[in-house]
C-alpha cells in the first residue's frame, strides 16, 4: 500500500514535511545519514549485530525527538535568532563623552519628530 505524503511548497511558505519545518528538515536528514555510517562503521568494526541495531535505534529515536522538539519550540527561524543572540553584545563601552557632546542638536530634534 503506499503512503502519500503533502509537501507544502506554497509561494512565501516555508517548506514543511510531516511538522518539520524549514532548515529541521535538513538536520534531520543529515542526522539520519550519520547514522547510517554510524551503524555501517560498527558493523565492519565487528561489533554483535543486536548491538549495533540498539545503538544506532537509541541514537535514531533521540535524534527525532530532537529535531521535532526544536522544530515545534522554534518555529522557522527562531533557533537561528538563538543562535545569533550570543553575538549580540551586552553592553557598549564609551572611554570618552565626545561623541555625544559633539552631535548635533537639530539632527536630534528631527529625528525626534521622524521616530517619535
Amino acid at each position: 500500500m503506499a503512503t502519500i505524503y503533502r509537501i507544502n511548497k506554497g509561494i512565501n511558505k516555508p517548506i514543511e514535511f510531516r511538522g518539520l519545518k524549514a532548515q529541521y528538515i535538513t538536520y534531520l536528514a543529515i542526522g539520519l545519514v550519520a547514522l547510517l555510517i554510524l551503524f555501517a562503521s560498527l558493523y565492519i568494526i565487528g561489533i554483535n549485530l543486536f548491538v549495533c541495531i540498539f545503538l544506532v535505534g537509541g541514537f535514531g529515536f533521540g535524534l527525532f525527538a530532537t529535531v521535532y522538539r526544536l522544530s515545534h519550540q522554534y518555529g522557522e527561524h527562531g533557533l537561528l535568532k538563538r543562535l545569533a543572540r550570543k553575538y549580540i553584545p551586552e553592553f557598549i563601552r564609551f572611554k570618552s563623552r565626545r561623541f555625544f557632546t559633539n552631535l548635533d542638536p537639530k539632527v536630534i530634534q528631527k529625528n525626534r519628530r521622524k521616530y517619535g
